[in-house]
């Protein structure tokens, strides 16, 4: 997925032990929940969503915040609807859970299905800062 977003390789190998290691704790702890789709055995798409505590403001009153990630499909299997099967499955566990807002960082591929299903671009910042 990464790498198809033109990511680093060496990066993206870096960053698998990490990982892997946070996905554990997240899952057995439900911060973190992940859906799957397979044709014949192989996945072919996926999805997952981070819960967040954050506090209530007046755009949302309830402190749980939803953040989608890792949305993707495989090259060979685009163009079928996947994406958006995923984050409908998404944002239906999401109203469940009675979740406000949902956020996401979209891919210019991912972009239209996202507007498609209701999301609006934001004006938010990022500024990564290097390990010391």
């Amino acid at each position: 997925m990464f790498t198809d977003m033109g990511s680093d390789v060496e990066r993206v190998r870096a960053s698998c032990a990490p990982s892997l290691a946070w996905l554990h704790g997240a899952l057995a702890d439900g911060t973190y929940s992940g859906i799957l789709i397979e044709k014949d055995g192989e996945v072919v798409a996926g999805a997952g969503v981070s819960w967040q505590m954050l506090p209530p403001s007046p755009r949302t009153v309830t402190p749980l915040r939803a953040y989608i990630q890792n949305v993707y499909v495989s090259p060979g299997q685009r163009g079928q609807g996947l994406a958006r099967h995923l984050m409908r499955v998404l944002l239906a566990e999401c109203e469940l859970r009675g979740v406000e807002q949902v956020s996401l960082h979209a891919s210019d591929a991912g972009r239209p299905t996202y507007l498609k299903l209701g999301f609006v671009s934001t004006n938010e910042m990022r500024l990564t800062l290097e390990p010391s």
